[in-house]
């Protein structure tokens, strides 16, 4: 913890983290709140269903599309315009009542608005801190994030049900709006310019370790989809107690993070962590005792934080600062298709053999994971003895003053 301490003594480090967690803290509410409120508008959840895919599908296109454009106009501007558009398609399906077409356009909307916050703050890090201190720093921010998703999914339901779904959703608009223009303000994302990458857009994913990170990225957030809806099924659609085991998940993947962050990183580390993942959600299979699937679920979680921390910086030293960006968004885009594949998965399991099958979906994804990063373990850089930052680009770049 003292390197965590120094890590955040340094200047810039502790407010741009701070900024940027609360920028995207409507992440975790967002998918919830507009899930409830469709619902409660139309009474059919398939039709609220319909309308998340649409707000995923945008999520899945905007990443690496918006993040490249940062390259282009700008990390400012394009934050700015991407935060003012999503902020009024959400106010707009919060007010209006229509019908579910339109609900679903204005979720596409949102979704595609989404502002690209996590690529541009990985694309960051590498400026404030040296080279030693950019491993734990990827470790540390993969650790907090879990803060977004213990704490944003009680607090939007606890509106939701309390106020109302409309407070619930003009929340997010509210936290998005000061998150957003509090993390665009900071010095540090005005210092910063993305160099234009020269290549075309998706060239990226021709890099072996940023393919590797994004279908890695994939399977991995896939079982934790999978797991989710299966504490949901297990505890009577999501009472206290599913809150509950999947805050241990999340606790799980926190003090794997803090614990394991300072570890230099080889390339046996990615095999090692999802290791540590697919044994713990195999387990989860024995029993649905509540004790037993909060001990199986922090074991798996406490390598979740650590496998994710290898994937940005595997993806950070892989590319050119003009591609980090990019970079981000597909690895993004994956984990967005993996959550909304292991929800799907689990769904049907669910359907065809009761809860105890998206544990198995769960377990699947994690081995699959498991497997992949032994059998390409030679396409991993090996990062113990390496400066983990992007290569710099060559061409002259213009400053901004």
């Amino acid at each position: 913890m003292a390197g965590y301490r120094d890590l955040l003594r340094t200047p810039g480090v502790g407010r741009i983290m701070a900024a940027q967690l609360t920028a995207r803290f409507p992440n975790g509410m967002t998918s919830l709140a507009i899930l409830l409120h469709v619902e409660f508008v139309t009474g059919s959840y398939g039709a609220a269903g319909l309308v998340l895919a649409a707000t995923s599908v945008g999520q899945a296109i905007a990443g690496p599309v918006t993040s490249r454009w940062m390259g282009i106009w700008g990390m400012r501007r394009v934050l700015t315009t991407t935060l003012a558009v999503c902020a009024v398609a959400i106010t707009v399906l919060a007010l209006v009542e229509t019908v579910v077409p339109v609900y679903m356009v204005l979720g596409l909307i949102a979704g595609l608005s989404t502002p690209p916050v996590q690529s541009a703050v990985r694309t960051i890090y590498p400026k404030l801190v040296n080279s030693r201190q950019l491993t734990p720093l990827f470790s540390l921010d993969a650790s907090l994030q879990e803060i977004i998703w213990i704490v944003a999914p009680v607090v939007i339901t606890l509106v939701a049900t309390q106020a109302g779904t409309v407070p619930a959703l003009l929340l997010i608009v509210a936290i998005l709006i000061s998150g957003g223009a509090w993390f665009i303000l900071s010095p540090e994302v005005g210092r910063v310019r993305i160099p234009r990458s020269r290549r075309s857009i998706g060239k990226v994913l021709a890099k072996p370790p940023v393919l590797l990170a994004t279908v890695i990225g994939f399977l991995l957030i896939g079982a934790c989809a999978a797991v989710e809806a299966g504490v949901v099924a297990t505890f009577d659609h999501g009472g206290l107690e599913a809150g509950l085991v999947l805050a241990v998940f999340s606790i799980g993947s926190l003090a794997g993070g803090l614990s394991f962050g300072h570890i230099p990183i080889g390339r046996w580390a990615m095999a090692r962590r999802l290791g540590i993942v697919a044994v713990g959600l195999s387990l989860t299979v024995v029993s649905l005792n509540i004790w037993w699937l909060g001990g199986t679920l922090f074991l798996a979680g406490i390598g979740i934080a650590p496998a994710l921390a290898v994937l940005f910086a595997m993806t950070s030293v892989s590319v050119k600062f003009s591609e980090t960006a990019e970079a981000y968004g597909w690895i993004g885009t994956g984990q967005l298709i993996g959550a909304a594949a292991g929800s799907a998965v689990a769904g049907f399991l669910i359907d065809g053999t009761g809860p105890q099958g998206a544990y198995w979906a769960a377990a699947a994804f994690a081995i699959a994971g498991t497997v992949v990063a032994v059998a390409c373990v030679r396409a991993f850089p090996d990062l113990r003895h390496r400066d983990p930052s992007p290569i710099p680009d060559t061409e002259p770049v213009g400053t901004i003053t």
